[in-house]
């Protein structure tokens, strides 16, 4: 078979073509290959030089771990993937910066050599190779604990070619399975490439790992991936041939930004940390797809090229129907149940969660006193300020796996919900975006707090009664349970929705009971807890609600609904400043959730802060259908109407400027008007509260002074009278009109 590989001019040998090393594309792998823009990253790069922590586990220490199959999560029904549209570096949302291009030969090392504070057993993890006495340690050698040999020192020295086509530059790095080179491609243009050893040829587990990405690896085809090109033995040792992708890995940018800042720690910013974990989970997500588990990642295991991200180490990856090959990670980002359960996709995603936290927090400890947990939310200030990414990195370290995130796709849905809210609060201007798992915010007005007005999870798309619930048209509850009884099959959406339907019919035992059948069923769906805080917020019971609430926020903490109903049920026991403070995260992150703006405004007039509440009311789009309520709420703050604060002229005429620009019809306009007027009389009346007479300043068209308000009231009352639609409407309004009426001389 000839190679297709373009312009390449060889055959292909057991699987591989003896001129440029690639596999032939599978149709296999074509088909499990999402479809993505080619990686801005051009053939050159920089893998890691980041050398093995001493926290790094020896194959040998995990070996008899059981099969991935064995520590798979007992979940079933609440995770559901979703394809991910986020495929640029920042999401959109984060600008992060780029990092110049590197020629490949400066990042060759002038002297390779692995520190001693770096050497350790690859069989028992005993320390090695250390100096005593002021003299230099061993760089090859025995291990005093297992007599396992090993070697520190480089196989390869410049200017050999190794399988008669990769002719060696020099050392680039020392990893976790032994030292990086950097290599020409003398069959395929002299492209750079990276060949990968052994630890040191004594190891039989490295081995072992380094012939299992040979029969795996090369199918592995993804932007944010490093190619696997080839697999070649020179000497007795074995190498893997892969893309050189130039750049600085993620360990090494916060290195040069801690030296920046004069040796203290500076984490990165938030946003782009978060960024970076957005870009690189579909990665992870598309290994998953294949049957694979990336194991070990971590900052080192990260290049940031110019415009991408790309994963370099491949060297832990494991099947995840393998049941004897060892498992590689490191202390302080693998997940506590690998040694005794094995990996899962919860314990990949567990490592995201720790490289997260290691990127924008000054995490010290976290390869020891916090080896498997977070400091306190009390002692980061980065955690007290953005509650939502401590719940976030809560649930992606949870001990049990089963309460992780359970897909690459869920963790990142909720990782760029508070990515939005990060921006929301840094860059002072809202980040909307539609949420795959409830419903958008609803209609609601400057009333009282209503559970009526929360979203509902909405109906994934796959499950069977999807098609029949969207028929469902009935308003009337009686009705629409009559419907949900007579569905074709009682799934878990039609149970949902009939114990919804019950909250509204206030059947709580009947929607309880059917709640309680759910969670029997699948303990993670997080919206038996929703409809329980719907159903305890309708019974009168907030603090009960605010409980379930919590639980929902905990299981999705980049969703603003969660964050929207605390908001209420705090509100509904007058704990206002805390319910301020969910209203505030939601209405600044999406204004389209106008329950939260005005929810805010309540909150703020109740604690006495007018003018935030002011704020609260202009946060309420004017694309939303709630805009006019909202100014018009506005124009009733401003001039103290609703009982709070004292107006002054500059709100009197404040007010009377939004009213001119809303274009209400004639009766609301006379309703407000004559309202605002009264206020204007009364304002008047205090001594000094206008300035001279009072001629001059307008409002609504009228001069503030007591004879030109009062014609202007008069007129408004008329206007009123006109449009009642009850006699004793009209009278009323009349007997007002001549009551403002200013003495006048005939």
């Amino acid at each position: 078979m000839n190679c297709t590989q373009p312009g390449c001019t060889g055959t292909i040998v057991d699987g591989y073509c003896d001129v440029c090393g690639m596999a032939p594309p599978k149709s296999s792998a074509s088909a499990a290959a999402p479809s993505a823009a080619p990686s801005s990253a051009g053939p050159s790069a920089v893998p890691s030089t980041a050398t093995p922590s001493a926290g790094t586990l020896p194959a040998s220490a995990l070996a008899s771990a059981p099969s991935a199959t064995a520590g798979a999560s007992r979940r079933t029904g609440s995770a559901r993937s979703h394809a991910s549209t986020r495929s640029r570096l920042g999401a959109g949302l984060v600008e992060v910066p780029p990092v110049p291009a590197r020629d490949p030969s400066e990042a060759v090392l002038a002297n390779p050599m692995v520190p001693e504070s770096r050497r350790f057993c690859a069989r028992c993890g005993e320390p090695v190779g250390r100096g005593r006495e002021g003299a230099p340690g061993r760089t090859s050698g025995f291990c005093r604990r297992c007599g396992a040999p090993f070697s520190f020192e480089p196989k390869l020295e410049p200017g050999d070619v190794v399988a008669g086509q990769y002719e060696v530059v020099g050392c680039l790095a020392h990893g976790g399975m032994g030292w990086i080179f950097l290599a020409k491609d003398r069959n395929v243009s002299d492209r750079w490439v990276v060949l990968k050893g052994l630890l040191n040829t004594g190891d039989d587990d490295a081995m072992a790992a380094a012939l299992a990405e040979r029969r795996f690896l090369a199918e592995v085809e993804h932007p944010n991936i490093v190619k696997i090109f080839n697999f070649v033995q020179h000497e007795s040792s074995g190498y893997i041939v892969m893309e050189y992708v130039g750049g600085r890995s993620l360990k090494q940018i916060l290195a040069a930004r801690r030296e920046e800042n004069r040796g203290e720690a500076n984490p990165l910013p938030p946003a782009q940390a978060i960024a970076y974990m957005l870009e690189i989970l579909p990665a992870l997500g598309y290994l998953h797809d294949m049957g694979l588990l990336f194991c070990d990642f971590k900052v080192d295991n990260v290049i940031q090229t110019r415009h991408s991200l790309k994963l370099i180490d491949l060297g832990g990856v494991y099947k995840m129907d393998d049941a004897s090959s060892a498992i590689f990670g490191t202390v302080g980002y693998q997940a506590p149940e690998i040694a005794s359960v094995g990996p899962s996709i919860p314990s990949d995603l567990f490592t995201v969660a720790r490289t997260l936290a290691v990127l924008c927090l000054d995490f010290k400890g976290y390869q020891s006193t916090y080896k498997y947990t977070l400091p306190p939310a009390d002692d980061v200030q980065l955690l007290r300020r953005y509650d939502s990414l401590y719940r976030l990195l809560l649930k992606g370290t949870a001990p049990n796996p089963d309460d992780r995130f359970q897909s690459a796709e869920e963790m990142a849905d909720q990782l760029y919900g508070v990515l939005r809210e990060v921006v929301a609060a840094e860059e002072g201007h809202p980040v909307p975006a539609p949420s795959k798992l409830l419903t958008g915010p609803l209609r609601a007005g400057s009333g009282s707090p209503d559970w009526r007005v929360l979203p509902r999870p909405q109906v994934p798309a796959d499950d069977p009664a999807a098609g029949y619930l969207a028929t469902i048209t009935a308003t009337d509850p009686n009705q629409m349970l009559a419907q949900l009884y007579a569905a074709p099959e009682r799934t878990v959406e039609i149970r949902l929705r009939l114990a919804a339907t019950m909250i509204e019919l206030a059947d709580w035992d009947a929607a309880e009971s059917e709640l309680a059948s759910i969670e029997a069923d699948d303990a993670w769906d997080w919206r038996v807890s929703w409809y329980r805080g719907i159903a305890a917020l309708a019974r009168e019971r907030p603090r009960d609600a605010r409980e379930r609430f919590m639980t929902v926020y905990a299981a999705v903490p980049g969703e603003l609904a969660p964050k929207l109903a605390l908001g209420v049920a705090c509100e509904v026991v007058q704990q206002e400043a805390e319910a301020a403070g969910w209203y505030e995260i939601v209405s600044r992150t999406d204004p389209a959730f106008t329950a939260a703006a005005f929810g805010l405004a309540r909150c703020r007039l109740a604690t006495g802060d007018r003018s935030g509440a002011l704020a609260a009311y202009d946060r309420v789009p004017d694309s939303s259908s709630a805009y006019v309520e909202a100014q018009t709420t506005r124009i009733r703050c401003l001039a103290a109407l609703d009982g709070h604060g004292d107006p002054t002229v500059d709100d009197l005429l404040s007010a009377g400027s939004i009213l001119e620009s809303l274009g209400l019809d004639s009766e609301q306009h006379a309703k407000l008007s004559s309202e605002l007027l009264e206020a204007a009389l009364r304002v008047a009346a205090r001594p000094g509260a206008v300035r001279g007479n009072g001629g001059g300043v307008k409002l609504l068209g009228h001069e503030l002074v007591e004879r030109d308000l009062r014609f202007g009231l008069e007129r408004s009352y008329r206007t009123l009278a006109r449009a009642a639609s009850r006699r004793s409407e009209r009278i009323r309004f009349v007997d007002r009109a001549n009551m403002v009426r200013p003495r006048t001389w005939t």
